[in-house]
């Protein structure tokens, strides 16, 4: 059975009782948590699927929350949407940097918010469970570990395999750096960042022997993506 569970962690009684009647008319269990404090427990004992965040919080701020989960290896995985009243890029870009999947400014569309949560859920289950991902006329079979366009075979070292799996799971997002180096190199492996740039330019060099090297993109001042728009 799907799990349907979403942590709601605001300190503002009131938006969590909103966010959570709109939740719960859409058949999701909704856990509630007013600081990072609660919101740790909740996410041990009930394992949510997704996790709304409040950036200001009491006591360790969101920003900071979300980038302890991301060093959590029972938690890394679980989706993160940024709920702030920061409409700044800069502030989004932060959000994205330390590990939201997502970000949703205050005052919000509670119909918006469900279609976000919906998206991220899908994407979650994509990656996790398709063991053949295609974009673009590309095909990625996890099980072999194979990687071919059309009938071409394309030849990719091991981390750049994980590297292609990963941005093919996760299409359209922006991912940083460091994130990179959390959910392909794993948040036990010390490597600097600019180890990412090396695997990065190794992947696309491979990629623009087949004509396919535009699927991954530089977002400047962001980090990285994989998509079919240019």
């Amino acid at each position: 059975m799907e799990n349907k569970t979403v942590l709601i962690v605001d300190d503002e009684k009131a938006v969590r009782q909103m966010v959570a009647f709109s939740l719960s008319r859409e058949g999701f269990t909704v856990l509630e948590a007013g600081d990072a404090t609660e919101a740790r427990a909740q996410v041990a004992d009930g394992r949510p699927q997704v996790i709304l965040l409040d950036w200001m919080l009491p006591g360790m701020s969101g920003l900071e929350f979300a980038r302890t989960l991301r060093k959590d290896s029972l938690a890394r995985e679980i989706p993160i949407i940024m709920l702030t009243a920061r409409t700044e890029e800069d502030d989004k870009i932060r959000g994205l940097n330390v590990g939201a999947d997502d970000y949703v400014t205050k005052p919000f569309s509670p119909r918006e918010l469900i279609a976000r949560i919906h998206a991220v859920i899908r994407r979650s289950i994509n990656s996790s469970n398709e063991e053949i991902l295609e974009a673009a006329g590309m095909r990625l079979d996890v099980t072999s570990h194979r990687v071919a366009i059309g009938d071409e075979k394309v030849s990719l070292g091991p981390t750049e395999f994980r590297l292609l799996h990963f941005f093919m799971g996760h299409p359209d997002r922006v991912y940083s750096r460091s994130q990179l180096l959390d959910r392909v190199w794993g948040p036990s492996v010390y490597v600097e960042e600019r180890t990412v740039d090396v695997h990065i330019r190794r992947l696309r060099k491979v990629l623009e022997s087949h004509g396919v090297a535009h699927l991954v993109q530089t977002v400047r001042g962001a980090g990285y993506r994989f998509s079919v728009q240019g």
